[in-house]
């Protein structure tokens, strides 16, 4: 009995010893009335890839111990694993240490910041307060975690990472016009055409030009315009009489030169005769070219007088000066200048493609490759003629254009190698590079290239603001969408809250992840039948989404609606 006795007494003063060793600490695991804990924003929000967030914690007078210390640490937990963040330590008003003190008599109030990188799988999670006491070299953790936030809104990760590439275009055209020039001169008061004129080099080229349209069914002749003049020097009726008869005369071969071409049409059909008797005009421009000593003299002269006979007059009396006139510039003004236009008509598209179906490239200059690509609408075809285009040519167009077509069908690595055999100078160029980064992960390189290729136009922008997003800067990527009419302009106008707006946006596209985001705007004005029609039509098209909306947190007001179950089960 004596020895039971002093077994009860033993253990009661061991029990003592301990409770008076934490001299009382262990009250402070039993939270009291007026302590409370939460999270800003909550659910926490994911931008640029990073989650921010600020906790808050109150614990009322009376609560925490003296001499007591208290670690909190913020952990995130999710499927799959969990994420403890940076400790808050607290401590009792007597303990001499340098962390933020919560005083016995009065209670008080901490804040602490976190901030981590998100993974997808953080979007369904909880964010718990995990406690531990210290107390004289002793560790007293909690019983139970504090739960104070549920889940991450990852609403940007929506976003569409479809950088538009830019094709490069062709120069081509069906009808291709040129001219050919010649000019036949004429002894002074003659008109008859001598036979030493018609041997001349741009008389005879002339000549071939016009029989060629004949032989050739691609060419067409337009026009042979003929101009027939005089000197201003004689009489203004006889000029007047030798410009007329040397413009006939001058059709008169030209109308022989048909028959050697056996071309079915009149002359008359083409050929064009202007006359003009003093050519004042083109006596001035000779002047004025020439090296002439005297010819500031002439151009004087020139500019006082309009009449032509005063002109003459004039001139005539500056002797020396006429002889010389007389020698090197009239001759050349009595002529007849003739230029001829001939259209040259491609091939048709019917003709094109009559190539390209038999691989028959080899008549075919870039223009007319680089057109019949854009004749198909498949990107396999397409692919087929940049890529004959670029090893025949070597044209930078091609290879761009091989790169555009390989981006659409999502083949980054060959993109890629066509585009190191482009010209990296190009701002289409430049943005496919963008493009290429973008889908390599390379956020940092897509954006420098971007913003060098925005002389290429709209489709930079477009891609700028899918960074704009990413990056968490949401009212540039308002600005880049603008006038897009996209999913990703609505998703902008999403993030920054303009619910009106992104609503519109979303209606205009017809795809299921803008159905989704109407859904989103359907919840945020509480509007449930906007919800679950919208997302019911989302699912229909992409059921891949009802996985994401089954954690979505943009949802978390229906999670037990049964309609909303039964959409994503």
């Amino acid at each position: 009995m004596k020895r039971t006795k002093f077994s009860f007494l033993a253990i009661f003063a061991l029990v003592a010893i301990i409770l008076s060793g934490c001299g009382g600490v262990d009250k402070m695991k039993e939270l009291p009335e007026g302590t409370s804990f939460k999270v800003t924003p909550n659910p926490l929000e994911v931008h640029g890839d990073i989650v921010q967030g600020t906790i808050e914690g109150t614990f009322p007078a009376k609560y925490f111990n003296k001499k007591a210390m208290l670690e909190i640490t913020p952990v995130l937990v999710y499927q799959g694993g969990e994420l403890p963040l940076p400790v808050k330590v607290l401590q009792g008003q007597d303990v001499e240490a340098n962390n933020q003190v919560i005083s016995n008599d009065a209670g008080g109030s901490f804040k602490h910041d976190i901030e981590f990188e998100y993974v997808d799988a953080m979007m369904k999670s909880d964010l718990e307060l995990r406690f531990v006491i210290l107390y004289k070299d002793k560790r007293i953790p909690f019983d139970l975690p504090q739960k104070i936030g549920v889940g991450v809104l990852a609403t940007y990760k929506l976003v569409d990472k479809d950088p538009k590439p830019i094709m490069l275009k062709d120069n081509f055209q069906r009808v291709v016009s040129s001219q050919e020039e010649a000019q036949i001169n004429f002894v002074i008061q003659k008109s008859d055409i001598r036979k030493s004129e018609l041997t001349k080099e741009d008389v005879s080229t002339l000549e071939n030009f016009v029989k060629q349209t004949a032989a050739e069914e691609s060419l067409e002749l337009k026009e042979i315009k003929v101009s027939a003049y005089a000197s201003p020097d004689g009489p203004e009726a006889l000029n007047e009489k030798l410009s007329k008869e040397r413009g006939k005369n001058t059709e008169k071969w030209l109308g022989d030169v048909f028959k050697k071409a056996k071309i079915a049409n009149k002359p008359s059909d083409y050929v064009k005769v202007e006359t003009t008797a003093e050519d004042w005009d083109g006596f001035q421009k000779l002047v004025q070219a020439s090296d002439i000593q005297d010819k500031e003299l002439i151009l004087r002269v020139l500019s006082m007088y309009s009449d032509p006979a005063v002109r003459e007059k004039e001139i005539k009396n500056l002797s020396k000066v006429y002889l010389v006139l007389k020698e090197k510039i009239l001759p050349e003004l009595r002529r007849s200048k003739m230029i001829a236009s001939v259209d040259k008509v491609g091939y048709s598209d019917e003709e094109f493609k009559e190539m390209v179906d038999n691989d028959n490239f080899g008549e075919l200059n870039i223009e007319e490759m680089l057109y019949a690509a854009t004749l198909y609408q498949d990107n396999d075809t397409k692919l087929k003629i940049y890529s004959k285009a670029a090893e025949v040519h070597g044209d930078s167009r091609a290879h761009n254009n091989v790169a555009y077509i390989n981006i659409l069908k999502g083949d980054v690595a060959a993109a890629k190698t066509a585009l190191a055999a482009a010209d990296a100078n190009n701002p289409a160029v430049k943005n496919n590079m963008g493009c290429v980064a973008m889908l390599e992960g390379d956020l940092e390189a897509a954006e420098n290239h971007f913003v060098a290729a925005t002389n290429a136009g709209n489709d930079v922008k477009y891609n700028l603001g899918i960074i704009a997003i990413i990056k968490n800067k949401y009212p540039a990527a308002v600005e880049y969408f603008a006038g897009t009419d996209t999913f990703n302009q609505g998703l902008a106008m999403l993030l920054t809250n303009k619910n009106d707006a992104a609503k519109n946006t979303f209606q205009k596209v017809e795809s299921a992840k803008s159905f989704y985001g109407l859904a989103i705007v359907g919840a945020r004005i509480q509007d449930e039948n906007m919800v679950l029609n919208n997302l019911r039509t989302a699912v229909g098209k992409d059921a891949s989404l009802k996985e994401r909306a089954k954690i979505d947190l943009e949802f978390r007001n229906y999670f037990q609606n049964d309609a909303f179950m039964a959409i994503v089960e």
